[in-house]
């Protein structure tokens, strides 16, 4: 494992029900206080690559099959996912998974269970930091709560587990886009001021690249793309793939062929 890596996956490999195929040889890696991006369409294998790591795929009937995924010094093949939260891995699953009939406080007091056996207290005031709206609605039913405040709960409660890596999937879906630079202005403060790592599964590659250090795109279960974000962003298939960026009248009226010729290199 690289010195600098609290993550690392080697060429991994799932399958669901013992036959659906998912990830092909998939690796990537996460530096220590570095936020890494993976990016790719829908059904790619993101959200799968983030419960191979929280070991969840045992939930939905998949394994890993192949390869190995290691969280610091530790292979976590047998590790339990309650395990990986007090090793510090925390998942902000997509969709939040608030629990809606608790109070905000109740949530946050629900995730410093993680806290147990490590010697730490839970800290309500970081989160009410970064997060001053649930302070101003911790007394309320968390279902009341709007989308991006729910969003802001999610993350508050990885915080209150003080993880060394955050997986985040989705966390900009559904949001309206003055909220969604809220909230990842608020993801990058945290990996500034905390050093926290961070995984993020996005769709919307431009904000992503705005916080990411380094970059992965996903197309059919595998990696055909990575570099630092500035890297990725100068690339000409990411501009027009994903930044829905091109050079013109023309360039648009030819988008479907040269889509395929693209992807056609990209999976060779």
């Amino acid at each position: 494992m690289a010195a600098d890596a609290i993550l690392e996956i080697n060429n991994i490999e799932v399958v669901y029900n013992k036959t659906i195929q998912v990830l092909r040889g998939l690796s990537l890696s996460v530096g220590r206080g570095r936020i890494v991006t993976l990016l790719g369409s829908n059904g790619a294998g993101k959200s799968t690559t983030l419960k191979a790591i929280s070991n969840l795929l045992e939930l939905e009937n998949g394994a890993v099959t192949a390869g190995s995924i290691r969280f610091g010094a530790d292979d976590i093949a047998d590790l339990t996912p309650h395990g990986l939260v007090r090793r510090g891995l925390f998942h902000v699953m997509e969709g939040r998974r608030i629990f809606e009939d608790l109070t905000v406080e109740e949530n946050l007091t629900a995730a410093s269970f993680a806290l147990s056996g490590r010697g730490k207290r839970p800290d309500f005031d970081l989160v009410y930091q970064y997060f001053p709206r649930l302070h101003e609605r911790r007394n309320g039913l968390a279902g009341y709560l709007s989308g991006g405040e729910q969003q802001m709960l999610a993350i508050g409660r990885a915080l209150i587990a003080q993880p060394s890596l955050i997986l985040l999937d989705e966390p900009s879906l559904g949001l309206s886009p003055v909220l969604v630079e809220e909230i990842f202005t608020i993801i990058a403060s945290i990996n500034r001021d905390l050093g926290t790592s961070m995984l993020l599964v996005e769709q919307n590659a431009a904000i992503a690249f705005a916080v990411a250090h380094y970059g992965y795109i996903m197309e059919a279960g595998k990696i055909v793309l990575d570099g630092p974000t500035e890297r990725l962003m100068a690339d000409e298939d990411v501009r027009e793939f994903y930044l829905g960026m091109n050079s013109g009248e023309d360039a648009r009226s030819y988008r479907d062929i040269k889509h395929y010729k693209r992807r056609k290199r990209w999976l060779s």
